[in-house]
């Protein structure tokens, strides 16, 4: 049975991972970023339930008094 030829193997996956890393340079590189970029600001909607202002109180029905 031949034995697989493995000699360019080394060559092959260091190029694969050269070109690799060009490609997702030009990637990169067509980016446009700001050239000062500032925090959004961010309100949050304050929304009024009944149930915010007085204190509630959940029963667990194991809790509950047998009846």
């Amino acid at each position: 049975m031949p034995q697989l030829d493995t000699s360019t193997w080394f060559i092959n996956i260091i190029s694969m991972i050269l070109t690799l890393f060009i490609v997702f340079q030009l990637k990169i590189s067509k980016h446009s970023y700001p050239m000062h970029p500032e925090a959004k600001t961010t309100k949050m909607a304050k929304r009024l339930t009944p149930w915010e202002p007085k204190w509630t109180k959940i029963y667990s029905p194991l809790s509950l008094p047998q009846q």
